[in-house]
């Protein structure tokens, strides 16, 4: 398949500039990368959905190209920098995907823009404001949220390490060890490792108490839009429509069969098709448990 063009944008929102990769034509989309990543998370789905939607590629707050303040990365702002780029980009109504942080950052936009976000998709993370939030801390799988929780000190244990970090971190959460080429985990740890960054990343982790909070409050009014949720049967996709269906009325999706925590990369054929079937309002998104 060939691959769309991609055009590279500088989108001054408030108080920070995003950087922003735009590809495709119809509909808007907007992909919301998690940690350690960037835009790049998507390479693989782009030529997927770009025949079919605007795809709009943000680097969220703190994370490649795009600024890196000392302030705002709770989701509620991370989510109102994504509302003001779309609509600095002419969309005043869009469809949203997030993987990892970027899911978060995603359903903090579905609940404070309800108006304007048309489908929400969340693929495979836990959410603040989940009833099982507060216990799953104690998980060994997400044992790096109360470390990147802590104040300064993991800044200073991964300075000059970001490459061993991040290679780790990615390799412990695959399936399919080969579906990150080295060049690939070098884009994310050289991206990490810029001044500045390491500490966003961080700081979107260090939010999540107000973040819990937020969403506690917002769930109070259920989401009514469609809502997808896919999770690798690895990891989060048994549990994830359970999950979403605390926060939203009409919920479906499932697992991606031999998969981990990478959906976009692992399987992005089978993660693209169910968000494709999804958009377009298809009963079934093919997937287990939908």
């Amino acid at each position: 398949m060939t691959s769309p063009d991609l055009r590279h944008a500088m989108v001054r929102v408030g108080e920070v500039n995003l950087h922003t990769v735009i590809a495709g034509q119809g509909a808007p989309l907007v992909l919301l990368h998690g940690f350690p990543q960037t835009w790049w998370e998507w390479r693989k789905m782009i030529p997927l959905l770009a025949p079919h939607h605007t795809i709009v590629m943000p680097d969220l707050r703190g994370a490649g190209q795009s600024d890196c303040p000392q302030g705002g990365y709770d989701k509620a702002s991370l989510a109102a920098d994504i509302a003001g780029l779309m609509h600095a980009l002419g969309h005043p109504r869009y469809a949203v995907c997030g993987h990892d942080i970027g899911g978060m950052v995603g359903m903090a936009l579905a609940m404070t823009r309800r108006q304007a976000v048309t489908h929400l998709a969340i693929l495979d993370v836990p959410l603040p404001g989940w009833s099982r939030w507060e216990t799953l801390f104690g998980d060994p799988r997400v044992w790096h949220f109360s470390f990147h929780m802590k104040e300064n000190l993991p800044e200073r244990l991964l300075y000059g390490r970001e490459y061993d970090y991040v290679s780790t971190f990615i390799f412990d959460r695959a399936f399919d060890h080969g579906a990150h080429a080295l060049e690939d985990i070098e884009v994310f740890a050289r991206a990490f490792a810029q001044p500045g960054r390491t500490r966003g990343g961080l700081e979107w982790y260090r939010a999540f108490r107000k973040d819990h909070a937020d969403a506690l409050a917002w769930k109070r009014e259920r989401l009514t839009m469609p809502v997808l949720g896919l999770g690798g049967d690895g990891r989060w996709g048994p549990q994830i429509v359970a999950i979403l269906q605390e926060f939203a009325e009409d919920v479906r999706g499932g697992s991606i069969v031999d998969c981990n925590h990478w959906l976009p990369e692992e399987r992005p054929r089978e993660t693209a098709d169910a968000l494709l079937a999804f958009l377009r309002g298809d009963p079934s998104t093919g997937v287990r448990g939908a």
